[in-house]
């Protein structure tokens, strides 16, 4: 009884405290924005590094006046905290991985995508390995013919954490460089070959 009751106190606390730290960090920051040329006006898939999750909602907004959007979160305790975290910033989730039951994800992303919401997502997540491009952004792609939009946040300052995506949580007054791709179109491409497009891009700024 009481492990229940402190775990809903933490889902209730951490997704506020997570959601102030994430505008405490962003709001004491110098931003510099470098975005591409062209924004799609039809949905489009995010994709960013699990490490590299914390302020990619701000970079999200400079796409969306209203923001439209899904993030692919885990089923277990800690995606549950994040995706309190999300509902503070207009963004709503779609809850499991695509590597595990990932039918039932994919089947929810690619109709997230039919009804006009943009997808977000970490290929490398859940639990990783750190750096792997899953398959679920790539399906989902050629599927629905979106475009892949690379985001990257790239803090002067930060911590790094141990844990096995080296979570980095940019530190306080220092500047945030946000980087996002030009659209990139996986239409026709094998999928190892669209795999390799994906990395290479998402290894650009990768820290």
């Amino acid at each position: 009884m009481l492990k229940k009751i402190l775990r809903s106190l933490s889902l209730w606390a951490l997704p506020l405290i997570g959601a102030l730290l994430i505008r405490f960090i962003y709001n004491t920051s110098k931003k510099r924005f470098h975005l591409p040329l062209v924004i799609p006006a039809e949905p489009v898939i995010f994709a960013f590094w699990h490490a590299d999750l914390l302020l990619q909602p701000y970079l999200y907004y400079q796409f969306r006046t209203k923001p439209k959007a899904k993030v692919l979160i885990s089923e277990h305790f800690d995606g549950q905290i994040i995706a309190g975290v999300m509902k503070f910033f207009k963004l709503g989730t779609i809850h499991g991985s695509t590597t595990r039951g990932g039918a039932k994800v994919l089947i929810q992303g690619l109709k997230s995508l039919s009804d006009g919401y943009d997808i977000g997502i970490t290929p490398d997540g859940p639990k990783g390995p750190r750096y792997t491009v899953s398959d679920g952004v790539i399906v989902m792609a050629q599927k629905r013919k979106a475009k892949v939009i690379v985001f990257h946040c790239r803090p002067t300052r930060y911590w790094q954490l141990s844990s096995w995506d080296r979570f980095v949580v940019p530190k306080p007054f220092c500047t945030l460089d946000f980087y996002a791709s030009e659209p990139i179109d996986l239409e026709g491409l094998e999928m190892e070959e669209a795999r390799s497009t994906i990395k290479e891009n998402l290894m650009k700024y990768a820290l």
